[in-house]
């Protein structure tokens, strides 16, 4: 089949990896695959020399550069005549819904990464399309989400609840890996010492991940370890990282707290923390950063959102959202679980080669969209 898949972007991110290794698993069990991203980066190349990827940027500027883009976009279905649309996130789900020439009749997938996102936190246009993306779910085949969570989410925002399918994503448990040699240059790096007890946090700057009450609980877990240090590894707005920076230095953390930025070799810093965490408020589906960490062998400390309990499951902690002093009292707990058990680390990266690799996310997803595409 021929598929033409369609993302915001292929910056660094959760669904990006997760599009790149599927169009390269496809790729490689006979399928055509072409990419469609609006924002052109360094990591399109990166991707096309890497994975072999067919990616083809629209060429948008900006938020407001429209009409060239779309013309592209749909001039693009034209050409390539895929059997199937499949498109991540909601503006994308929502431009394809709409833009689907209907003559050629290719089929149509949305793909669902997150669940309970809180849209009213960002502003109107966001909120709108979140509603829009709703509205238009039954124009869709099918809607493909990446957890229960999101699957039962998209049911409340009314899709069609028989045309939803979840299919975990896949961890690419040959990068994502112990390596204890990168962990400790990564450290150097970042001038933090062999003895520290680091606890990291992979995520982009973001309200809906939390920034706030991660740094809250790491001011009260600081207390107790003196050998605590506590990296971010992300980017976001500059006002709203500087907003975090702030409260971290009101914290008292600014000599405790790293500022990782955007970083692509990602592993190493995995392998670099003690434990990892995703503090989210809300709107997670399948949080790659807790199966990406806990294959590194680094096991995590997660707030309830999405699917994170199932992924964690007994080798970790699951504590509520928005309460630091929880997210404090769960690295409490795993950190001495690290030190009675010396099998933690392996455990937790077997679970995930086990459960979540990626041949199991490519053939799942290659076995549900032939059946789209037959009709059945």
């Amino acid at each position: 089949m021929k598929i033409l898949f369609f993302i915001r972007s292929l910056e660094t991110g959760g669904s990006q990896r997760q599009l790149a290794m599927l169009s390269e698993g496809l790729a490689r069990r006979g399928h055509d695959a072409v990419t469609a991203v609006f924002y052109t980066d360094r990591e399109i190349e990166r991707t096309q020399s890497q994975l072999a990827m067919r990616v083809v940027a629209l060429g948008k500027t900006s938020r407001w550069d429209v009409i060239g883009p779309l013309t592209r976009l749909r001039r693009l279905m034209l050409a390539e005549r895929p059997d199937l649309i499949y498109a991540f996130q909601p503006t994308q789900t929502v431009l394809a819904a709409l833009l689907r020439p209907r003559r050629l009749a290719p089929r149509l997938v949305f793909g669902i990464r997150g669940a309970a996102v809180e849209a009213d936190r960002y502003d109107a246009l966001i909120n709108f399309t979140h509603r829009l993306e709703s509205w238009l779910a039954r124009r869709a085949d099918l809607t493909i989400a990446n957890a229960d969570a999101g699957r039962a989410d998209a049911i409340s925002r009314g899709f069609p609840s028989d045309r939803i399918a979840v299919i975990p994503n896949g961890i690419d448990t040959a990068s994502m890996r112990p390596d204890a040699d990168s962990g400790r240059q990564q450290r150097r790096a970042w001038g933090i010492t062999d003895d520290a007890f680091v606890i990291g946090c992979v995520a982009r700057l973001d309200p809906m991940k939390d920034h706030a009450n991660f740094l809250t609980a790491a001011a009260r877990f600081a207390v107790h370890v003196p050998t605590a240090r506590f990296v971010c590894v992300g980017d976001g707005p500059p006002t709203y990282r500087a907003e975090l920076v702030a409260l971290a230095q009101s914290l008292g953390l600014a000599d405790r707290v790293v500022w990782a930025g955007e970083m692509t070799r990602v592993a190493a810093a995995y392998n670099a923390f003690d434990i990892a965490t995703l503090p989210s408020a809300f709107g997670e589906g399948f949080p790659n950063v807790i199966g990406e960490s806990m294959a590194c062998g680094i096991p995590t400390v997660a707030t309830d959102v999405g699917d994170a309990r199932a992924i964690v499951g007994e080798l970790g902690e699951v504590v509520l959202p928005k309460r630091a002093d929880l997210l404090c009292d769960g690295w409490v707990r795993l950190r001495q679980r690290l030190a009675q058990d010396a099998s933690l680390r392996d455990a937790v990266r077997k679970a995930i080669v086990t459960n979540y690799g990626v041949e199991t996310m490519v053939v799942r997803t290659e076995d549900i969209l032939l059946r789209v595409v037959a009709g059945s």
